[in-house]
Order: C-alpha cells, then structure tokens, then sequence
C-alpha cells in the first residue's frame, strides 16, 4: 500500500482528475503542497470534486471505468446477468470465477486501489479541512461528504475482500486495512468486526455533518449517507436500524413513473435516483464507461456482439402485468416478435439475442454518455421491506413491499405471506428491480447462498462451465494484488 497512499499520489489526483496512468505518481514532489489545496474550503471542495469524478473515469484499461466497471463485475459474478455470447472478450473471466481469485490480475488490482484511492483522498480532506479558511458549513459539509466516501470504500474493499460477515458472530476473520490517515506505509488486515464499526462511526460523523443540500446528485448529502449506513446495516443484520435509515434515506424521492422505467436508467435527474454521476458530453470516456458494455445501444464491439441479458428463470417470475417485463426481450432473435425500440435504436450489425435487456440505453450509438446510477428510492424501499421481515415485522414489511412493487405493477395486491415466504417475494423483487447495477454478488455472499445458474439460459462455453459455487467457499473472497503483497510487509494473503 505504499505507493498507493503515497501524499504525491493523492495531491495529483485530486487536482488533475487523471484517467488511464494519470492517476499514478506522475505529479513531480513540487508540483503542488498539501496547504496549498486546502488553504480554504473553495479548494477543498475542488479536491472533493476530483473523488466525484474519480467514480467514473477510466483507470488502466477501458473495462475499468470507475464504480462503474466494480458494478458490472460484482453482476456478472452472479446468476441473474447473463453474458450472451464471449464477445471481445471483457469481463468474460470474471463471469467464469477466474479473475477475481488470481492475485497477479490486473482487475483484482484495479479494483484495491480503486477504492482505497478514494480512501486516500477523503483522508486527505479530512485531516485539513477542519483549518480551511470557509464558513464552518462549508467545512461541515465538505467533511461530512469525505467521511461518506471512507465509509463506502471501506465497505465495499471489506465485502470483496474478507469473508462475510456473520450477524451475530464474532466476526474475528481479516478483513482490510482500516485507513484513517495520509499515511506512507501500508498496515496489517484489520478484522471484518473492526472494519464495520469504522464505516458506522464514520457514517454516523457523516450524518451529523451533512443535510439534504448539496450542488449535484453526483454529491452526497444526508440521505446518500443514510442510505450507505442502510445497507451496512442490512448486512450485519442490524435489521432495525436498515429499516430506520432506509426509510429516512428515501425521504423527498419519489418513485419513477412507468414512462419513466423506459427513459434508459441514464439521468440523475429521475426523481427516484438519490445518488448517480452525471456524464456530460465533452467528459466522454468512450469504451471506459459502464454503458460501453451494459448499454442496448452503444455501438461497441462488446455490446453488438454480447448484448447482457436477464436469467430466464428470474424472468419467468416477472408478472405479466408488471411494467418491468418489458425491460427485457425474450423473443429478441425473432424479428418478427421482438420489441420494435430494440430494431429502433440498434444497428443492423447489433445481435439480437433472447432476453436481452433494453434498461440501459446510452445516448447514441457513437457516444456512450449516460449516468451511472449509484442509489435509488427503489433500493430504499426494498431495504426497508427486507430489514422488516428479516426482522419479524411482517404487516410492516407486506405494507412498504405494497407501496414499492404497485407502482410497477398495478395489479400487485398487499402480500400475505409471512416468514421465510414473505422474505423470498422481497428477494424476488430486489433481483428483478436492481438488476445491472452491482448489487447480486454482495447478495448472495451476505446471504451464504450458492451461486447456481442452472435450469436458465446461461452458455456453457461462455461461463466456461461455471454454473455453480457453495456458499461459503474460499472464492467468494477476491485475493489480494501482488502488487500490495510486494509494497506491504504486514499483509496476508486469503486461503486458496
């Protein structure tokens, strides 16, 4: 970890908003002063405004586009997102368990320092800002902002990389480094236990800074923050507190209508999304960018040959009545049969195969500008419904599920299932709404479930096979870069 948190480092990225190798120790050590940037909070903001544009910008190749890129990564781990053919080949080794488990692999190093460079910059906000010349609000919320994004960079290096954690276990098993400072030299794994109390107490620091101002949705203010403290929560099993602060998260965002469910999951300016970076134009990052290969549209090599699709079995649980259904097109390769928008706004040298999706669409078919959505109200309600029965509270839980799933489906009736029944239909829901954006793999590995893509459409020789995976198996855990082990003395490798 010594290069990675090295103070040059993090000076240059935070003021050149780099992409590709720029994010390296290229800035010389005279470049620029640490008390320079952060003189007032004008500047400081400016240094947060480089992590903002970090979540998406590409880093060493173009399969790496930021928070992005992790998304599709985490979702082709899964069972529900298909990878229709091999194509031109990215992602196709993740998809087939391989990548992720190899320490020398340039993804599994990607995605460290990813987001323990985000880690590093927050840090290096929070350790000045507080003497800034600004008025204190503005320090409030730049820090509180900072705090937010330690707390979400640890929490996803700490899902990754360490074994689940276990709601009422010790949870004693190494996690990551808890990084806390500008520091130069890199320290031992903390346990999973000692990583998820710092992401509370940063969380909780966040949420007391921040409120619900801020200048952009690509910003985080008090509900991002509440929303990040309700998903830690629901992985620990703290199911009161994932209902209290989803509930809370969700607050002032209302529901997307059914016309706009097809506008193509690409604007923060949808009422429902809490959380999201805008791509503008002249900010186009081509190929590196999460709707180069999850788009119905972009003309890329990777989208016209390997169009992504849904699980048939996950789809054949779709209601017929819900508005989803047409977010995917099992009779794509019949042109007869197939849903006229996906001829309307695809190539003829597009492959149509079945069930591809139509969710996401890029802005055109040379351009794959769009806005990556991080958080929705949609995930809020499903926390919340999930937390309540998880829970015990089962009217509660039947009642958030009512006020989320009818407005997808008007001929949702409230639940009566209770228990593990009612439990299954919230699961059901949260696959079907947040398909594609990163939320499968952290599923199933909080959970303990197996993976098991058997009985869908799933291509044998795409996945190279891999159909299936124990819950609990030493690949659920990403290993460690080489290039970390090398840098860092105290670092241990997982199991094999």
């Amino acid at each position: 970890m010594k290069k990675l948190l090295s103070k040059i480092f993090l000076l240059g990225a935070i003021l050149s908003f780099g992409c590709s190798e720029d994010y390296l120790e290229t800035i010389p050590t005279d470049a620029v002063s640490e008390t320079a940037v952060f003189t007032t909070t004008q500047n400081a903001m400016t240094a947060l405004n480089g992590i903002h544009r970090s979540m998406f910008i590409r880093y060493d190749s173009q399969g790496q586009p930021g928070e992005g890129g992790v998304m599709i990564m985490r979702d082709v781990l899964g069972d529900d997102l298909v990878m229709t053919t091999t194509g031109n080949g990215w992602f196709v080794s993740i998809s087939r368990w391989q990548n992720h488990t190899v320490e020398t692999s340039g993804d599994v190093r990607f995605v460290w320092r990813f987001y323990y460079k985000i880690i590093g910059n927050a840090n290096m906000i929070i350790a000045n800002i507080d003497n800034a010349e600004g008025p204190q609000e503005e320090k409030d919320e730049i820090k509180g902002q900072a705090l937010a994004y330690r707390a979400w960079a640890h929490f996803n290096l700490v899902q990754l990389f360490a074994e689940r954690y276990t709601p009422g276990g010790g949870n004693g098993q190494l996690g990551v480094p808890i990084v806390l400072e500008p520091i130069t030299e890199g320290g031992p794994r903390n346990t999973v236990e000692e990583v998820y109390t710092q992401v509370n107490a940063d969380l909780d620091e966040a949420i007391a800074l921040l409120d619900e101002s801020r200048n952009a949705k690509s910003h985080i203010n008090v509900n991002v923050a509440r929303g990040i403290k309700a998903r830690v929560a629901l992985t620990q099993g703290n199911y009161s507190t994932a209902a209290q602060f989803a509930a809370q998260a969700r607050e002032g965002y209302d529901l997307m209508s059914p016309e706009q469910l097809y506008d193509g999951f690409n604007n923060v300016d949808n009422p429902e999304w809490i959380w999201g970076s805008r791509q503008i134009d002249d900010q186009q990052t081509f190929f590196a960018s999460f709707f180069a290969y999850l788009s119905v549209n972009f003309s890329s090599t990777n989208i016209r040959s390997n169009p992504k699709a849904i699980s048939s079995k996950l789809y054949d649980m779709i209601p017929e009545t819900d508005y989803r259904k047409g977010l995917w097109d099992p009779n794509a390769s019949d042109p007869e049969l197939r849903d006229p928008f996906i001829d309307e706004v695809t190539l003829s040298s597009f492959a149509k195969i079945d069930y591809m999706n139509r969710k996401f669409v890029a802005q055109a078919n040379a351009s794959s500008v769009g806005d990556v959505p991080y958080m929705r109200a949609a995930e809020m309600y499903l926390i919340e419904a999930e937390a309540l029965a998880r829970g015990g509270n089962d009217s509660q839980a039947a009642q958030v599920l009512f006020d989320f799933a009818s407005q997808r489906d008007p001929e949702y009736t409230l639940s009566t299932n209770t228990g593990d029944a009612l439990v299954e239909e919230i699961m059901v829901q949260r696959r079907i709404e947040l398909w594609g954006e990163g939320f499968r793999f952290y599923d199933l590995k909080r959970l303990n479930l197996p993976l098991d893509r058997t009985g869908a459409n799933h291509v044998s020789t795409v996945i190279n096979g891999k159909f299936e995976e124990p819950a609990g198996s030493n690949d659920w855990l990403w290993r460690i870069p080489i290039s970390e082990l090398n840098a860092n003395e105290n670092m241990v490798q997982n199991p094999q």
